[in-house]
């Protein structure tokens, strides 16, 4: 019988989709730890009791995976004593700026033209590959850093599904962690109480009606699809995992034991 660890997830005023990704399996029946490897949606709006409870938590570093149209929308993370904060951007900052404009500003007819009939689900999926195959870099880095002196550590992005649901993904898949338990995780930003907040500039009905809704979200759901999609670019791209790993993120057999010894139980 599986032992179940609680995990402590707080609910947090202006922090969305926070969690603590301890407790996940891997293939050779280890588990993530505790208390070492969160993830969540911005910072910028965080509470003065959010921040005390973030503080309590010990971290040696934040990633944030926003870029400046983000940091410019939402305000900078809000800065926690003693802990370092990385910024690296996983999207271009120019990327989609008009596009998100047209998201909180476009009236129907402009949204029916770019995101009906599969295209938002579709733009989804291409950012997906996207960010898999040209942010290399990015991702080692993030993996090199938790295995040398990071942990513990959060990362985030703006709603803590994409970008951030991506770099945990892929820090998972160096820690040998079941597939269906890292998509498991990555569905959990899909809870009510985590989902990213629609913004739209209209407060009219209208500009909120079911079919808007409806075109909107695919943009804001975590969708099993789209993170099959970065795994199969993996396997496409570079033959599966292990190359992946150790060709495009240059970890090698050595730096992924200290990430597996520091990370997992």
């Amino acid at each position: 019988m599986t032992q179940q660890v609680p995990s402590t997830e707080p609910e947090l005023a202006g922090v969305r989709n926070f969690r603590d990704v301890g407790g996940l399996p891997t293939v050779d029946g280890r588990r993530v730890k505790h208390g070492q490897l969160f993830r969540s949606g911005h910072l910028a709006h965080a509470s003065e009791e959010d921040a005390a409870f973030l503080t309590s938590l010990g971290l040696h570093t934040i990633f944030d995976f926003r870029n400046a149209a983000d940091q410019k929308l939402e305000g900078p993370d809000v800065e926690l004593p003693g802990v370092r904060n990385v910024n690296l951007p996983l999207t271009d900052p120019a990327d989609g700026v008009e596009f998100w404009k047209m998201v909180r500003d476009g009236d129907i007819d402009q949204l029916r033209t770019l995101l009906s009939d599969g295209q938002a689900a579709n733009r989804m999926i291409a950012s997906y590959r996207t960010i898999i195959k040209e942010r290399t870099s990015e991702h080692s880095q993030v993996l090199h850093s938790l295995a040398n002196d990071s942990v513990p550590a959060l990362m985030h992005c703006a709603a803590g599904k994409d970008r951030a649901g991506l770099s945990i993904a892929v820090t998972l898949l160096a820690l040998g962690v079941e597939r269906d338990a890292i998509v498991a995780d990555y569905l959990e930003s899909n809870a009510k109480h985590r989902r990213y907040r629609v913004r739209r500039s209209s407060t009219s009905a209208s500009a909120y009606s079911p079919e808007v809704m409806d075109l909107l979200s695919p943009l804001f759901d975590a969708r099993a699809e789209y993170l099959a999609a970065a795994f199969e670019t993996i396997e496409e791209t570079w033959g599966g995992v292990d190359p992946y790993l150790e060709q495009a993120l240059r970890i090698t057999p050595e730096l992924r034991g200290r990430l597996r010894e520091k990370l997992l139980d």
